[in-house]
């Protein structure tokens, strides 16, 4: 049996995809940083616009809007793209991937501050900006300053 498409590929999605068996993956940092440069890749190709992003030790989550391409393909991009890099022989990701569709900019407020805080809600840093593998702002370093 086929897997049903989704309705709709139009407008910005909070993506969840989770590593095979929920391996830390990422606690490795040359792997959470080869992802990091697998979805800038693509970004830059303009297959979406990645609005938020954090890569946590066995999941990501993704806010992003495919641009030309179905959300499927987006995300098959992402996650064949890193395997590929990887060179793993061992499986790299669980089937599949949940989405939710934004409704509006209060939808997209929430799940942008959703991925920021998830290291901290899962007691990795004290705060968004702390951890390395995220799009959470970060502050000003005051001994870089001029």
């Amino acid at each position: 049996m086929a897997i049903p498409t989704r309705a709709t590929s139009h407008g910005t999605f909070f993506i969840t995809t989770q590593t095979y068996n929920r391996r830390t993956l990422f606690q490795v940092q040359a792997t959470a940083e080869l992802l990091l440069e697998t979805l800038q890749h693509y970004r830059r190709e303009g297959y979406y616009k990645l609005h938020a992003f954090v890569v946590m030790p066995d999941h990501i989550h993704l806010l992003l809007t495919p641009t030309g391409i179905t959300l499927e393909r987006s995300i098959q991009l992402i996650k064949g793209g890193f395997s590929r890099r990887l060179a793993s022989k061992l499986p790299t990701w669980q089937r599949g991937f949940t989405d939710r569709r934004m409704r509006d900019r209060d939808d997209f407020l929430t799940h942008r501050t959703y991925i920021h805080h998830n290291p901290v809600r899962a007691h990795i840093c004290q705060q968004p900006e702390d951890y390395p593998y995220s799009s959470a702002p970060r502050k000003p370093n005051p001994n870089l300053s001029a």
